[in-house]
């Protein structure tokens, strides 16, 4: 197993206006990737295609994120974050704004995906606040953004579809471009300049982001759980969108957006992660995170005719995923400083491959046997989730479960090996 790398051009810390501005700007960016879902039926209606057709700019936004994320992230090991960061920002300000303009549903479908590409400041945000945070800080910064990412997704849906039944469709995408924006502008002076590092030509750069999951096996651990524990979040939400629409509860899209709100007890509950991080408990908090979840399915699924029983587990859900991620997420941006951005990307590629498992795995089981199918199979990914843990327990996941130890750093020097 590789040793912990030191942390190249160490920072006296962040702050925690410093962190809430970052968790802002990588809730609202997160939330581009979501406005068009309660929007479906309006802009299919306005620009004559189906509602199976419009669902294609939600399917395009998500892969051009993935994209983003893959060739744009891993340029946070080597470049100036100070500008790279409100440039990419800016990017996106201008792609939402061509789906204010978008005359037809082409153009709407290319700006999408361009708005899905640009939007990776908060992947960008979360190795940025693991490289300015003391060792001692990084479990809460890292919580705290995270929270606003998670933040973002929850309340997308319900801002978007008042926004849109207040003013129309395009006026959400209105608001969100003059939103980012100004962040963008407000970025170029908040971000702090870090003492340079070596440029990696951008093939060797792409080339050790994959080579990071061979080097490095707990990010081959860490990966797994993440996608597992996506693939649960987005297969629950997913199945209870079916749920809630149909009989005996026939919500409304805005009714079903206030139900997830309560999401936001996992917002709450991640704010005390960063201490149980800073302690050296990450690998029960672990253990307790995904109990709390498997609870949340065995209450879901036998409870699934009571709102009351459905209301609850959401919350429990919420904070057992929520818990899982952020230290999961803490952990693998101290494997290797020198590389935060390069995991943290290998990461969120595997979260995404696990969610969109997730939403296709709710939709073909809703089919096949409704919700407690749904929640059948989630506590099967569950189960093998918890497996995993104690297997690993005192293996691989023990090493980096707690704050950086002092140790040489060595990635900048392997790169500097690969350019030659």
């Amino acid at each position: 197993m590789a040793p912990r790398e030191k942390d190249p051009g160490r920072a006296s810390g962040i702050s925690a206006g410093l962190t809430l501005l970052f968790a802002l700007v990588g809730g609202v960016g997160v939330g581009n990737l979501y406005w068009a879902q309660p929007l479906l039926g309006d802009i299919a209606g306005e620009l004559d295609v189906s509602p199976g057709t419009a669902g294609l700019l939600v399917t395009l936004s998500q892969v051009g994120y993935a994209l983003g994320v893959f060739l744009v992230v891993p340029l946070g090991d080597t470049v100036n974050r100070k500008r790279l960061i409100p440039i990419i920002m800016f990017l996106c300000s201008l792609s939402l704004g061509g789906c204010v303009l978008a005359p037809n549903f082409a153009v709407l479908l290319t700006a999408l995906a361009l708005v899905g590409f640009a939007n990776v400041a908060g992947q960008l945000l979360l190795p940025l606040a693991g490289d300015l945070a003391t060792d001692e800080q990084r479990g809460r910064a890292v919580a705290t953004i995270a929270s606003g990412l998670l933040v973002g997704i929850l309340l997308s849906r319900l801002v978007s579809g008042i926004v849109a039944d207040i003013f129309g469709w395009r006026m959400v995408y209105v608001a969100a471009s003059a939103a980012m924006l100004f962040l963008a502008g407000l970025m170029c002076f908040a971000v702090p300049a870090l003492a340079p590092r070596d440029r990696i030509p951008y093939g060797a750069l792409l080339r050790s982001v994959l080579k990071s999951i061979v080097r490095h096996r707990p990010v081959r651990i860490i990966v797994v759980f993440g996608a597992a524990l996506m693939c649960i979040f987005m297969a629950f939400w997913t199945g209870l969108t079916f749920l809630l629409a149909a009989a005996p509860f026939s919500f409304s899209a805005s009714q079903i957006g206030l139900v997830s709100l309560l999401g936001v007890a996992g917002v709450i509950g991640a704010q005390f992660i960063g201490r149980v991080y800073g302690r050296g408990w990450s690998v029960p908090a672990i253990g307790i995170g995904l109990a709390i979840t498997l609870v949340s399915i065995s209450v879901s699924g036998f409870g699934g005719s009571s709102i009351v029983a459905v209301l609850i587990a959401v919350a429990l859900l919420s904070v057992g995923v929520q818990t899982v991620l952020v230290l999961l997420q803490t952990m693998i941006v101290s494997i290797d400083p020198a590389a935060r951005s390069r995991l943290n990307t290998v990461h969120i590629v595997c979260n995404f491959i696990g969610g969109a498992i997730g939403s296709t795995l709710a939709a073909v089981l809703w089919h096949i046997g409704r919700w407690p199918a749904v929640m059948g199979g989630s506590a099967v990914v569950v189960a093998f989730a918890l497996a995993l843990w104690f297997i690993q327990r005192r293996r691989t996941l023990s090493e980096y479960a707690q704050p950086l130890s002092q140790a040489p750093a060595t990635e900048d020097i392997r790169l500097q090996q690969e350019r030659k």
